[in-house]
């Protein structure tokens, strides 16, 4: 099973990285990161940078798509390589898959027109100027089409493809494997959990951090 991670300029690092360590574990994954280009990518924070491994054209059919988001989506959101190597991979894939903002590259190239998707929830209600139906759930599968919601919430999806690829057992065992578990210290991973204050914080700062 080929699964090809898209990298970017200013992706999100665990958009990508959180799939790929819950994918990389299904039986018989054949796991690549691909880009325009080989060699390094920064992410957006700047100080990590990921390595693509083989370009677009490398990787013409995979099984598996995942588009992860962060502010570098902004430049794949008209027609171009990336768009191109969507509309073609996504026409054989068993399953195309987006994380947070990337679901809106997969929306401007006509693959969610229709249906029902999700991103982070500062840009959610944007995928409908392309045609999909924006739902305010962590993960919304489509068909063969499965969106997640902000960032962390990728890693949630993967381990729901896990279980529509490999079955329940094996999806159990990569969650058990690599200890995910949340307890986080505050109850604040969502906009409707914290104050207004919180939130205006965030949507004054979206054009740089989402």
């Amino acid at each position: 099973m080929d699964i090809a991670i898209l990298l970017f300029d200013q992706v999100t690092a665990l958009d990508a990285v959180g799939p790929y360590e819950v994918l990389g574990r299904l039986p018989g994954a054949r796991l690549t990161f691909v880009g325009e280009r080989r060699g390094a990518v920064r992410t957006d924070l700047g100080s990590l940078a990921l390595t693509v491994d083989a370009t677009l054209e490398e990787v013409p059919r995979p099984d598996v798509v995942v588009v992860p988001g962060g502010i570098g989506q902004q430049r794949h959101m008209a027609d171009g390589p990336v768009q191109d190597w969507l509309r073609a991979a996504d026409a054989t894939s068993t399953v195309t898959t987006a994380v947070c903002t990337g679901s809106l590259i997969l929306a401007a190239a006509g693959l969610l027109r229709g249906r029902r998707a999700t991103s982070h929830w500062v840009r959610r209600e944007d995928l409908a100027a392309h045609g999909a139906v924006p739902v305010a759930e962590r993960v919304v599968v489509d068909g063969k089409y499965v969106t997640a919601a902000g960032v962390s919430a990728g890693i949630d999806m993967a381990l729901a493809l896990a279980d529509r690829l490999a079955g329940r057992a094996a999806a159990q065992a990569i969650q058990c494997g690599i200890e995910y578990d949340p307890m986080p210290p505050f109850d604040a991973g969502s906009p409707d959990k914290v104050d207004p204050a919180t939130v205006a914080r965030l949507l004054a700062l979206k054009d740089v951090v989402f």
